[in-house]
């Protein structure tokens, strides 16, 4: 068995894990983000956290790639009859899990647990990790001022322009000991294909992350979110190109160069090879679209066998 720990965010990350969470040679841990956490309606919901819990418990929409399948919206409609806002697009069996959350943050349970028992309950394998057990919140600021990550994201469809982010409670958070653990413990460490602004970086900024991922002796891995300049699903791209980085996988390269040791890439860019050879990071090139199962478990197996090659060298 090879213990992989993923960091990883929604949707991308989730089709990550579930390709790992496929192979039966692999123990997986995975770290999800939780600064896209926010109340609606009274309810705490964690949008990535249950993304990944969805996909991996099979309860997952997957003509949308999140939501929960066979799924209502009636609790939407009445709250939207009484004069509420709604576009944060919850459904009944999604209201479910957030009541049950919200249930037990309000007794005094660590999110942790919480997520612990949730993830037992759906039948989950592979084990779902917090970074934290703070509230730590992604906001964003654009030309209408600062909002919530998930104001822009859901309410206004990614498309202001985002001038900045700051990360609410971050520096007053710290690293979960069984996240920390995960990392030290591990024998290989991959950065999901997930938005490294929004993502990736609420997690490895937050105190503690880093010194760990400085004292495991794994290789870190990061998949690249662009193909050919473009993300699959959401605003990455833009964001990087509005805060001032390259969107492209020299930028994702650049991005990460002081936490990745190894980058996989898909094959459109193999053009970058040279430029990224540059920031000492070892890159690979292969079809990194996850269409489908077997896509999502095909790229798990390629980056299994990197990881094993690198074994052998040593």
């Amino acid at each position: 068995m090879t213990r992989v720990t993923l960091l990883a965010g929604g949707v991308g990350g989730a089709k990550m894990a579930e390709g790992f969470d496929m192979n039966k040679d692999v123990e997986l841990t995975i770290i999800g983000n939780v600064a896209d956490d926010d109340e609606f309606h009274g309810l705490w919901v964690s949008p990535d956290i249950d993304t990944i819990i969805y996909t991996l418990s099979g309860k997952i929409n997957r003509s949308q790639g999140w939501g929960v399948s066979d799924e209502g919206h009636r609790a939407l409609d009445v709250l939207k009859e009484l004069g509420k806002e709604t576009w944060m697009f919850l459904g009944d069996r999604d209201f479910g899990l957030h009541i049950y959350r919200t249930e037990r943050l309000k007794n005094g349970d660590l999110p942790t647990s919480i997520t612990h028992d949730i993830s037992k309950q759906f039948g989950l394998s592979s084990k779902i990790v917090l970074p934290t057990d703070d509230k730590v919140q992604t906001k964003v600021r654009t030309h209408n001022g600062w909002q919530t990550f998930q104001e822009y994201f859901v309410r206004d469809k990614c498309i202001p322009e985002v001038l900045e982010l700051h990360y609410e409670g971050l520096l007053q958070s710290s690293i979960n000991p069984e996240a920390e653990n995960s990392i030290i413990g591990a024998e290989l460490i991959v950065l999901a294909p997930s938005n490294p602004l929004v993502s990736i970086t609420p997690i490895i900024e937050i105190p503690g992350f880093r010194n760990a991922l400085q004292k495991t002796t794994a290789p870190i891995l990061a998949v690249s979110p662009l193909i050919a300049g473009k993300v699959i699903k959401g605003p990455a791209d833009k964001m990087l190109h509005s805060l001032g980085y390259r969107s492209d996988v020299l930028g994702i390269a650049q991005y990460y160069q002081d936490v990745v040791s190894h980058l996989l890439i898909d094959n459109q860019d193999s053009g970058f090879l040279e430029d990224i050879s540059s920031t000492g990071i070892k890159t690979y090139c292969t079809d990194i679209l996850m269409k489908d199962a077997k896509g999502k478990e095909r790229l798990a197996q390629e980056i299994l066998n990197i990881f094993h090659s690198l074994e052998i060298k040593r």
